[in-house]
């Protein structure tokens, strides 16, 4: 099915690695940012978002360098780190769709600036907990302002079967902050009335080169 919209390009890792990869690794990617709000308005400088990605035959890597003005978290959660309604609080998040385009089927992962996180299945039925696999890693920079998280989603949590020929979509969002000053920012922008990430028609397209 051919597919339209703003592309970002995961760089296939070699030789492949079962460990998050270096700075190095990263640096071979090209990044894609943003500063804007969940509508493409109101950008901030201050609160950018870049994403950076890269795979190998078994995992999706997601980096994000996040800017931010300040930090609102959960500082508990379950002894694996995961945390039921991380939205609530800042985050950082991949809303991937492998294939079903059109439909409402997707996966979103979550990541907050103090390691927290959160994997779900997102349906027409509604929201399911999963045990992808995902491994991460957070850093905050306090004195520059910035807190970055690496991401590795197992393909096989995502599709039965990886083809790096095929296209997929995907959007990344951030929330900052508490209300009424909470920031909802989105790569692809969802143009909702009201804060919403989940519109999958707004997906941009994931490629992944060799």
């Amino acid at each position: 099915m051919r597919v339209t919209g703003a592309e970002v390009t995961a760089v296939q890792l070699s030789p492949p690695a079962a460990r998050l990869p270096t700075k190095e690794d990263w640096s071979r990617t090209v990044p894609v940012s943003f500063a804007h709000d969940w509508r493409g308005q109101n950008a901030n400088p201050e609160q950018k978002t870049e994403v950076r990605l890269l795979w190998n035959d078994e995992l999706l890597f997601v980096g994000f360098q996040c800017r931010y003005r300040s930090l609102t978290v959960f500082p508990d959660a379950s002894p694996n780190r995961r945390r039921n309604q991380l939205w609530e609080r800042d985050v950082a998040e991949i809303f991937l769709q492998p294939d079903r385009f059109g439909q409402k089927y997707y996966r979103e992962f979550e990541i907050s600036p103090n390691g927290r996180w959160l994997d779900l299945d997102i349906s027409p039925k509604g929201l399911t907990h999963i045990n992808s696999g995902m491994r991460s890693r957070t850093n905050i920079y306090a004195r520059r302002r910035i807190w970055t998280a690496e991401l590795a989603i197992p393909f096989g949590a995502l599709t039965t079967r990886f083809d790096p020929g095929a296209s997929w979509r995907v959007n990344f969002f951030r929330c900052e902050g508490s209300e009424p000053e909470r920031f909802y920012s989105a790569w692809q922008p969802t143009e909702t009335e009201r804060p919403n990430f989940h519109v999958p028609e707004k997906f941009g397209i994931l490629r992944f080169q060799p």
